[in-house]
């Protein structure tokens, strides 16, 4: 009996966990190989289709669909450990299709709505927090960021809307940002409280998946996940503008662009117009991981891991931004970082790279994404954001290329040798 239904279904999971086409399919690959040696079979993983057809006889190709990414952060990982100890041998493929998939999918998120509430409340304070917004503007990103968390559950459920959600949220929020600062007194808004509280949005294991498909080649599913993110980044761009030029906002040309800015920021106002101190940096970047992994649904453990890829990439960038810029130190960064991150996804925790990478990758984005929407009469800056995202995608090309490369392999093979 041919076990190609049971390879697209175990396919299909690895699409739902947010697995790269690429990495679904070399797991498939790997499990065939471990445990049907003897059955051929192929495997073309799109971003939400696996077709698995025999390379012998008469049967037809079996294709299974699949909503892509639609499990939380701690279902993801229990996936990715069940990969494990299929590769492993230590639990069989129909074990792992029923008793194991069943649990996984019991572990559903509970309060989507109350956690994405808090998460991107969270979540917007470290980040104003992080670029040194005044103690106003992190309070106002806050509440906003809150409103804008639970309205992009509601207008999800709507199917309609789905699709124009970053719009519709950008530009709330963007008039929300404005019409607080005026009530408050103040005439200008700096840059991350009006990024700040959009920021989940930023489709970043989307794109670091696109990434990685077109560094394997799969030319297909990586051009597509790469200009829907694109898309997805404009949608959001083009809310932040249309508020902007609805409400006549102004935009604190002091404020910080990008993170390797942040040191060149002086505070000059009293009371709820200071600006945090730099100590309080490493609470907004606990403040970010935490916020994110509540809103996706991660655990203590999951939890604790992101708070310590924040914080490697909070350290890289600041210590090498100075010496090389801030085009250089995001490439660098996000290198090492998706390093690390594939290290993690091979350890005992088996956390998929994507879940380890994204809350970095919401470190180095949201800046990019400001710069195009509201300084775009500027030349400079745009070029300058333009150059640190096309470093950010090379920087994690070149980070999968090291650690997914057969050499890489080989290396570790005599490491465990020795």
């Amino acid at each position: 009996m041919s076990r190609s239904p049971q390879f697209a279904q175990l396919g299909a999971l690895l699409l739902e966990a947010g697995f790269s086409a690429t990495d679904a399919r070399d797991a498939l690959e790997e499990i065939r190989e471990r445990i049907a040696p003897e059955e051929e079979l192929s495997f073309a993983v799109l971003p939400e289709a696996v077709f698995v057809s025999p390379l012998t006889g008469e049967a037809g190709s079996i294709l299974r669909m699949s909503f892509a990414s639609s499990l939380s952060t701690r279902q993801s990982a229990m996936v990715s450990r069940m990969m494990h100890r299929l590769r492993d041998g230590r639990i069989t493929l129909e074990h792992a299709l029923g008793a194991e998939q069943q649990r996984i999918r019991s572990a559903t998120m509970r309060m989507p709505l109350v956690r994405w509430t808090a998460g991107n409340t969270l979540l917007a304070a470290g980040l104003a927090v992080l670029f040194r917004c005044p103690w106003w503007a992190v309070l106002v990103a806050a509440i906003v960021a809150g409103l804008m968390g639970a309205l992009s559950v509601l207008l999800r459920r709507i199917r309609p809307a789905a699709a124009i959600v970053p719009f519709l949220v950008a530009l709330l929020s963007t008039v929300l940002v404005s019409e607080s600062a005026a009530m408050l007194g103040y005439s200008s808004v700096p840059l991350f409280a009006v990024c700040a509280p959009i920021a989940i949005l930023v489709p970043g294991a989307l794109i670091t998946n696109a990434l990685l498909e077109l560094t394997a080649a799969d030319v297909v599913s990586g051009a597509s996940r790469l200009v829907y993110g694109i898309v997805q980044l404009g949608f959001m761009a083009a809310g932040i503008a249309a508020g902007s030029a609805w409400i006549g906002l102004t935009i604190d040309q002091d404020s910080a662009f990008l993170l390797a800015d942040v040191s060149g920021v002086l505070s000059a106002g009293p009371a709820w117009a200071s600006l945090p101190s730099a100590g309080f940096s490493w609470m907004g970047v606990a403040a970010l991981a935490i916020g994110i992994s509540i809103a996706f649904g991660a655990g203590y453990r999951l939890t604790a891991v992101s708070i310590a890829a924040m914080g490697v990439a909070y350290a890289l960038l600041v210590l090498i931004a100075p010496f090389a810029g801030s085009a250089i130190a995001t490439g660098a960064t996000a290198s090492v970082l998706f390093i690390i991150a594939r290290l993690v996804e091979r350890s005992s925790f088996a956390i998929p790279a994507t879940i380890t990478f994204q809350p970095a990758f919401l470190l180095l984005v949201p800046g990019t994404v400001g710069l195009v929407a509201i300084t775009s009469f500027d030349v400079a800056p745009v070029a300058a954001a333009l150059a640190v995202f096309v470093s950010l995608c090379i920087g994690t090309k070149l980070g999968s290329i090291v650690v997914d490369t057969h050499w890489w392999r080989l290396f570790r093979r005599r490491s465990s040798a020795v």
